[in-house]
């Protein structure tokens, strides 16, 4: 068999996991892949040396292979995802201090979003009316499904995200160092950040990115539009070994093998429990032990969440207008879909017997009107 060789980016994040099962569990080495897997800290490095060409594909942020195809905050680099690494897998983690603030003003269930938001909106008037600073969050990049998030929910309590707060860019890693240093009073950003700063004692999980949105698009392996025409058959034995990962990942039986994999210091880093913990959606959200499970906080390959939708695309299309990141155009809209390719993905691993359990608008958000990618105007227009 010929070996193909590749190098592919990745940041320290549990929805690297096929990737990081893919290579490590010999699964690539069986299609005749030799991949070279590179960690690395920021997504703009990530997407600079994917779109340079010093990678051949990428665990990537979705909305950030949006950006690059419509030429949004950098080169014009049209990217593809023939496949969702994750889906769901953020939360919203806060100081203590900010945790109390907010309860003390919640007038309902804290679990609810609604709830929260509204809390959160006077404990930031009643800062205002005292000249206090304004409250700062992290997110992991202006192009990311987190800062859509934590904006959608702030919006939802009256809290302009862009006026009211700072919202500041922070690499996944160096989330937890910032909330301890008091740099940040909270930050939205993937698995497994939220859970160390719980286990350190310096943060509390809100809410999970699943109580925002039931089906929130992640990670995608992202390739250059260019490189898969050019290296197909690459692609597919590609996209083959990752199906065959998630498979081994959502086997029950493998839970300890999976989290030693990817536990070791050059891929994620952090204790192998935490990682089992996050795979199982069994995840400890204050430090005395209290805990929650949701079987969908975070999604790899499970209930076809490995295929990507246009729709999910047309979604963070939406996310840019409605932050103004982006025009709205027909044209920029059918340029966002077509980064999601089902078509590939069918191609590699089959359309199967669709086993989805997505809400009907594709995305479940918490609040507002449902998603319709025909009319989005109509949709931004209720916000």
């Amino acid at each position: 068999m010929i070996e193909d060789r590749l190098r592919i980016g990745f940041i320290p994040l549990v929805d690297a996991a096929a990737l990081i099962v893919a290579v490590d569990r010999g699964f690539a080495a069986d299609e005749g892949l030799v991949i070279e897997l590179v960690r690395e800290v920021s997504w703009s490095n990530v997407r600079d040396k994917l779109n340079i060409g010093l990678f051949d594909a990428a665990h990537l942020l979705a909305p950030l292979a949006i950006a690059s195809s419509l030429g949004i905050g950098h080169v014009k680099v049209p990217l593809l995802a023939p496949f969702m690494l994750g889906v769901n897998g953020n939360a919203i983690t806060v100081s203590p201090a900010l945790y109390e603030a907010v309860a003390a003003d919640a007038d309902g269930d804290l679990g609810d979003p609604s709830v929260s938001a509204q809390a959160l909106a006077r404990v930031v008037a009643r800062r205002r009316r005292v000249g206090a600073e304004l409250l700062t969050f992290g997110m992991t990049f202006p192009f990311s499904t987190h800062n859509y998030q934590i904006r959608f929910w702030m919006a939802a309590g009256g809290v302009d995200p862009d006026r009211d707060v700072r919202l500041v860019v922070l690499p996944p890693p160096y989330m937890a160092d910032s909330l301890s240093s008091r740099q940040v009073d909270g930050f939205c950003v993937g698995a497994p950040w939220n859970s160390v700063a719980v286990e350190l004692g310096i943060g509390r999980i809100l809410h999970f990115g699943c109580d925002l949105m039931a089906r929130a698009p992640e990670k995608i392996l992202a390739v250059r539009a260019a490189w898969a025409a050019n290296r197909a058959d690459v692609l597919k034995r590609l996209l083959i070994v990752l199906g065959r990962a998630s498979d081994f990942i959502n086997n029950p039986a493998h839970g300890d093998e999976v989290a030693s994999l990817l536990a070791v210091p050059d891929r994620i880093g952090v204790a192998p429990e935490i990682i089992r913990r996050t795979l199982e959606g069994r995840m400890r959200v204050a430090i005395d032990g209290a805990s929650r499970i949701d079987a969908d906080y975070i999604l790899i390959g499970r209930d076809d969440a490995a295929r990507p939708e246009p729709n999910s695309a047309a979604w963070l299309y939406a996310q840019m207008v409605r932050w103004k990141q982006a025009p709205l155009s027909a044209d920029a809209l059918a340029t966002a879909q077509a980064c999601f390719r089902p078509d590939l993905y069918d191609f590699a691993l089959g359309a199967g017997a669709m086993r989805r359990r997505a809400p009907s608008d594709g995305v479940g958000a918490f609040t507002g009107p449902r998603f319709d990618p025909a009319d989005i105007a109509k949709y931004l227009a209720a916000f």
